[in-house]
């Protein structure tokens, strides 16, 4: 089609996430296969890459924007523009889980954290004792500097005893088969309690001027 040389994209063609180090796809397919096809950058320079008519420019591009053009009867078409986005992927999944604290009062708030290093294709799930009833609040920080790292954070306010189990985060790699995961054991007593051990008896007698120490142990 001499009007539209360029076969029109979809929006989701036009974003285009890879996995730091992958080839991708630029796909800007031509109606006409012997069409002569030039890869520009944002910068309004031509980038050199395969050119394949029914996939469009295959290699490893910088995260950016690019477009293709191609004349027509001496008339120029550009195609839509797309955009690249590399992310931080490693083939292993650094993952540890912290809680602030592992045994709680009913009617305190429960704060469990999950953090994945250095890769940002990851799908995490959460298992708890509250997760049947939907009971728990999760936030996503995504933290690039100093180093990547991605913090889940689980938050379950008024705790009550029936919190009491694992709390297990897993993380999936989201286009590796590699998954990992951790878990810590989180303690809801009904209310608090102090244990004493006195180490002395109940009675006991001292001389004149004597110094004596009594000493308790208290948990």
């Amino acid at each position: 089609d001499p009007d539209m040389p360029f076969v029109p994209s979809v929006p989701e063609d036009q974003f285009i996430l890879v996995e730091e180090g992958d080839p991708t796809v630029i796909p800007c397919r031509t109606s006409d296969p012997s069409a002569q096809v030039t890869l520009i950058n944002s910068l309004d320079k031509a980038v050199y890459a395969f050119y394949d008519s029914k996939q469009g420019f295959i290699g490893n591009f910088p995260a950016g924007s690019y477009t293709c053009k191609t004349m027509v009867k001496d008339v120029e078409f550009k195609s839509d523009e797309f955009l690249i986005y590399i992310l931080r992927a490693t083939s292993q999944l650094p993952v540890e889980i912290e809680a602030l604290k592992t045994v709680y009062k009913t009617g305190e708030t429960i704060v469990v954290t999950c953090v994945v290093f250095d890769n940002e294709v990851v799908n995490l799930q959460w298992n708890y004792p509250g997760k049947v009833k939907e009971k728990g609040l999760i936030k996503l920080d995504d933290i690039k500097v100093p180093s990547q790292k991605l913090v889940y954070t689980l938050t379950i306010p008024e705790a009550s005893v029936k919190d009491t189990g694992d709390y297990e985060c897993t993380a999936r790699h989201a286009t590796k088969e590699v998954k990992e995961n951790k878990k810590v054991v989180i303690t809801v007593h009904d209310k608090g309690f102090v244990h004493l051990e006195p180490q002395f008896s109940s009675l006991e007698a001292v001389n004149l001027h004597e110094v004596k120490n009594f000493v308790v142990d208290v948990q």
